[in-house]
């Protein structure tokens, strides 16, 4: 026999030794599954650091602040340094990237975004706020009107940076919604305004608009996703120095709930109905799978979880990927999670 074969018969032979007990052949125990479960109605599948710290044509790779599915399949990514990142779908490899900016040239704080049927993509920024249409190439097309009291002060009630974080299309595309992060001043804190415009051919005209409660007033609302049956899934998301982050996913329901347009402030009022909810998990209660952080974390897997999308359906449960903004923070990680959620 060649030396390898004489190896390979000596170490089966001992491994089949060691098998054997006084009983007979001893029974090899099965690898113990690893649950994946955050909650009944959410699992977590795995997550991502692969575009962590990167690059791409010479653009720092990260400060996500929403996801969206376009038209071929593929991924698209929104920075709030004013760029808009297409990654495959499978790989998270970026294959492009087109930088934005106001209608001056300046630089935007851009945080939500919808890829519209026709391919343009509405995007907010939350320092005015404002929603505008851009073209795939990234040029203004139109800018849709915001009511004055959702406006940065002193020409509204809203406080920068705290506007619009959220953005979905609902109705089958007749309805777009704008959640705003954080309590107007003279509303409850934690009383956040989701708005509402409706389609009419080519523009959107402001529709009703609905109040959502937080858990607490440190949580804010930086991401909405509309389901088939009016449905909202709504991220919940807060940070704590020396702790970390607190990120909940719910099931919200604006189909009753009062237009709140018209009441200047929202202050526990009776006969104002807020949007329902169903709490689906509180990100923390997920398993680690292995994750580190590089901060504290209640959980090693958390982080600042800013964007959301559904991405499919399988097995009668959603997919729903979200993302974190590392902010371009050593301490902070650019991190992908692959749920599949019920509702």
């Amino acid at each position: 026999m060649h030396l390898r074969t004489v190896l390979a018969t000596t170490t089966a032979a001992l491994a089949a030794a060691t098998c054997l007990t006084a009983a007979g052949p001893a029974v090899a125990s099965a690898p113990v599954p690893v649950s994946r479960a955050c909650s009944p109605s959410v699992s977590l599948d795995r997550f991502s650091d692969a575009l962590d710290k990167t690059t791409y044509d010479g653009t720092f790779v990260g400060n996500f602040s929403a996801l969206a599915v376009d038209r071929d399949g593929s991924l698209v990514a929104l920075s709030d340094r004013s760029a808009l990142f297409d990654l495959d779908a499978r790989t998270l490899a970026p294959q492009s990237v087109v930088p934005l900016a106001d209608e001056n040239g300046a630089a935007l704080d851009s945080e939500g975004l919808v890829i519209d049927k026709d391919g343009t993509r509405l995007i907010t920024s939350e320092t005015e706020p404002s929603v505008r249409r851009y073209s795939v190439d990234g040029r203004i097309l139109d800018r849709l009107p915001v009511p004055a009291s959702l406006q940065v002060a002193p020409a509204g009630r809203a406080t920068a940076n705290q506007t619009f974080e959220g953005l979905t299309l609902m109705n089958g595309g007749r309805t777009l919604l704008a959640a705003m992060e954080y309590a107007l001043s003279g509303d409850t804190a934690g009383t956040v305004r989701f708005q509402t415009w409706d389609r009419h051919g080519r523009s959107w005209k402001l529709g009703a608009q609905y109040a959502y409660r937080t858990d607490a007033a440190f949580l804010g609302v930086p991401e909405v996703q509309a389901l088939p049956d009016g449905r909202l899934l709504v991220l919940e998301r807060g940070f704590t120095a020396g702790v970390g982050n607190t990120v909940r996913l719910y099931l919200a329901d604006p189909r009753h709930a009062t237009d709140t347009s018209g009441i200047e402030n929202l202050t526990g009022q009776s006969g104002v109905r807020l949007i329902g909810k169903t709490l689906l998990t509180d990100i923390a209660s997920c398993p680690t799978l292995g994750a580190t952080a590089k901060q504290p974390q209640p959980n090693p897997l958390l982080d600042n979880i800013e964007g959301m999308a559904i991405t499919g359906r399988d097995k009668g449960r959603l997919k729903v990927l979200l993302v974190s903004d590392d902010n371009q923070n050593a301490v902070q990680t650019t991190r992908f999670y692959y749920l599949r959620v019920r509702v």
